[in-house]
């Protein structure tokens, strides 16, 4: 096999799909090319009928030195206006994540790059206090885990996120996390002290209860009995958290809702929220593609339920409409989230996180105050 070369055109479905065994345990089963490359990718048959052995695709990664860390956000729909992203990509590889667009960004494949070719940020803890250091800066709480996971299989190795965390603990920083992954029992300890003060809040979403769905939907991530243990162990320690429904999949995840809702309370989240399954760019053609290879029978429901909540269209960009749709559908499945919430004490309203605590603390060589 060898890669052909064309002008790039809107592509279909399928038009660079890979062998199953290469993208074993996988989300994604094509590497189409981003939107903004200028040539598109297929697998073509070289005409030489010699076997060749198939390999799996293995997690590349490779090390990013950011000039800055801190992302700061204007969308009036979001209750935070900064971010902080310690990776590119994310090796869940959860079919339906809005942020594998990002990807194309990097003249890398929304699709399977986005799960496999990933970008660490080694030097993010120094870049934040740097940043955090700054007369202009103004606290505010930062969010962390909005685009890709801070708790994916290479935080174990890599701890770029925990070293991110001393740095806001040092600095009596708040934080708004968001999670799947199990991984973040081990900063339990920072977490702990930083929730004694009012300063981080934990939230972790839980998508399905099955595990079989899990592991089709998102194959590298923590079962959803892990992240269940998770919400348990962190609640424990003082720790609050919050239970996310997200994202809520038509005809696939709903009828789970209310279930969902009650073993998240069970477990000690002391809060909840819903977003509906949003298909920005090509996150549409891959959740399609999934969809039709792993639940033909519902496909077309699925998405005829999504474009009913959009005008017709895979996806509603406008803001206060993108998070959950609009129309008779949205209203139900608002409807039965509300009422679940007030019968399991999930829709009580969380203390903020303190902003007046910040203070930077002294840099080496710095004079001391004497009063």
């Amino acid at each position: 096999m060898f890669v052909k070369c064309s002008n790039h055109a809107p592509m279909p479905r399928h038009l660079n799909p890979v062998a199953p065994e290469t993208a074993r345990a996988r989300g994604a089963q094509s590497c189409d090319t981003g939107r903004f490359e200028r040539f598109g990718r297929e697998l073509t048959h070289d005409g030489w009928d010699i076997p060749e052995e198939v390999s799996v695709l293995r997690t590349e990664v490779s090390d990013e030195a950011p000039r800055s860390l801190i992302n700061y956000v204007r969308s009036p729909d979001l209750p935070f206006d900064r971010t902080i992203n310690p990776y590119r990509g994310c090796e869940h590889g959860c079919i339906y994540c809005f942020a594998r667009p990002t990807h194309a960004y990097l003249n890398l494949s929304p699709g399977l790059d986005f799960e496999t070719r990933l970008v660490a940020r080694p030097s993010a803890p120094e870049v934040l206090e740097r940043e955090l250091r700054a007369k202009r800066y103004a606290c505010r709480p930062i969010a962390i885990g909005t685009n890709t996971d801070p708790y994916q299989p290479i935080e174990r190795d890599r701890g770029i996120m925990r070293g991110v965390l001393k740095v806001l603990r040092d600095f009596r920083h708040p934080v708004g996390i968001v999670t799947k992954g199990a991984l973040i029992e081990r900063d339990i300890d920072i977490l702990a002290e930083m929730a004694s003060e009012g300063l981080v809040r934990v939230g972790l979403s839980v998508t399905t209860l099955d595990r079989d769905l899990a592991r089709r939907m998102e194959p590298r991530a923590p079962s959803p009995q892990r992240r269940l243990a998770a919400i348990r162990n962190l609640a424990q320690a003082g720790i609050p958290v919050r239970l996310m429904v997200s994202p809520v999949v038509p005809a696939l995840t709903d009828p789970e809702m209310e279930k969902i809702m009650e073993t998240g309370a069970e477990a000690g989240a002391d809060a909840a929220s819903w977003i509906m399954l949003r298909l920005p760019r090509e996150v549409s053609p891959l959740w399609q593609d999934w969809l039709e290879t792993h639940y033909p029978d519902r496909a077309v429901r699925v998405m005829n339920r999504l474009r009913e909540m959009h005008g017709g269209k895979d996806y509603d960009s406008r803001w206060h409409r993108r998070m959950r749709g609009e129309g008779q559908y949205a209203d139900l499945i608002r409807h039965r989230f509300d009422i679940a919430a007030r019968r399991l004490r999930l829709d009580r309203k969380t203390a903020p996180l303190r902003c007046d605590l910040f203070r930077p603390p002294p840099s080496p060589g710095d004079q001391l105050d004497l009063f």
